[in-house]
């Protein structure tokens, strides 16, 4: 054992000489420690700022709260330690979905997986970027995002096309005779929409194997592969502790969620008879450039979808904090959540879609009056859709 330091010895300084085994300097009073604090990224307003009060020395150091020990095991980890873990794995998936789908080549089945997996990885690393921007190198992640997103939006169109496609359908089949015989305007109506999304669906695939090909593409892949390797953050973010940034940035979204739902009117949803819902559908659009009365009735729901989904992307990364989903009733509720809004948002499209069919010019009045039946009936998910996400947010 060490031997033990006389009275009024320093024990823990080995430059003096008061010390045994000391350098041999003489000794002088120590002067009161001093704590250098990296540069914090400065927030966008309203964003959550990682201070000093909050950091922590790691090594088994003082912390900063009076002195107090720092915690062990996963509690220990930092902010960084944790977050570019969560984007390492994130990153790695969308590599290997690139990898999959240059095996691809002919096989159509394998490709449309690919570029799933692929978007999947994109819209996690953007919403884990998004919700945890005070603690990365906003310069550089804030262009990897906008990159993300516009790559996300790409590759969903052509899935967008074809679920819509398939989900009128399937509704025309329903809505038909007791028989399951399609009416003549129904047959005309499927036959007009089957000609229209096709054609989407055909020019969105070109735009995405366009973008999949492009410098912009290969400048994106380039930046996932940096962050598959080495994330680029804030110096702040590897000397806060993990449970206390990522929770109050977490909390950050969960606020902005709520402040979005409470404006909903949820009171009204799903009701038989939503005299509001209709006013909003029947109602004439002021101007030519104005968008739908319903699209302005859909996109406080559509911005509530993507504040769910980043609310959730937010609990994968504190669940990879502690190891295990701390709050499973959490997660599984954020996910139902934003599966009713991804219903509610597919059933307002297909509405929208059968509606711009019913405008096509000199159409048969039997095929105009099944597309206005078809319209109904998605408005009618539409609000379906509203209820379920009301029940559901009530225990959120």
């Amino acid at each position: 054992m060490p031997p033990t330091p006389t009275a009024g010895r320093c024990a823990i300084c080995r430059r003096c000489s008061s010390t045994p085994g000391g350098a041999g300097v003489a000794h002088r009073p120590h002067d009161p420690p001093v704590t250098v604090t990296a540069p914090a990224p400065t927030p966008a307003p309203g964003e959550y700022e990682v201070t000093t009060t909050e950091r922590s020395v790691s090594g088994g150091q003082a912390a900063l709260h009076g002195g107090a020990p720092a915690p062990h095991g996963p509690e220990a980890a930092t902010a960084g330690d944790v977050l570019s873990g969560y984007l390492h794995a994130q990153a790695t998936d969308f590599l290997r979905s690139l990898r999959l789908h240059g095996e691809s080549r002919s096989d159509a089945e394998d490709a449309g997986e690919a570029v799933r997996m692929l978007r999947r990885s994109a819209r996690r690393v953007a919403g884990a970027l998004h919700v945890y921007r005070p603690l990365t190198d906003v310069t550089w992640t804030d262009q990897l995002r906008t990159e993300l997103v516009w790559l996300s939006d790409v590759l969903g169109r052509e899935h967008a096309h074809t679920a819509r496609l398939a989900r009128l359908r399937g509704a025309l089949h329903r809505l038909s005779g007791t028989d399951g015989t399609p009416t003549v305007g129904a047959a005309r109506a499927g036959a007009l929409l089957d000609r229209q999304l096709t054609l989407a669906r055909t020019r969105a695939h070109s735009a995405a194997l366009q973008a999949l090909g492009s410098a912009r593409f290969h400048a994106v892949a380039d930046s996932v592969a940096v962050l598959a390797s080495e994330v680029p953050l804030a110096p702040a973010a590897h000397e806060v502790l993990a449970g206390e940034a990522l929770t109050r940035l977490a909390e950050q979204i969960q606020r902005r969620l709520t402040e979005a739902v409470d404006e909903l009117p949820l009171s009204v949803s799903g009701l038989p008879y939503n005299a509001e819902a209709l006013t909003w559908g029947l109602a004439a659009t002021p101007t030519a450039d104005a968008p739908p009365a319903e699209t302005r009735q859909d996109a406080p729901w559509h911005q509530v979808r993507r504040l769910v989904r980043l609310r959730r992307y937010a609990q994968e990364v504190l669940d990879e904090q502690r190891q295990t989903e701390a709050e499973p009733s959490l997660s599984v509720r954020l996910l139902s959540a934003g599966q009713a809004l991804d219903r509610h948002r597919d059933a307002a499209e297909a509405a929208a879609a059968a509606a711009s069919a019913a405008r096509t010019p000199r159409i048969a009045p039997a095929t105009a009056y099944a597309l206005g039946v078809l319209h109904a009936d998605q408005r009618h998910e539409v609000e379906a859709a509203r209820f379920m996400f009301g029940r559901i947010w009530q225990r959120v």
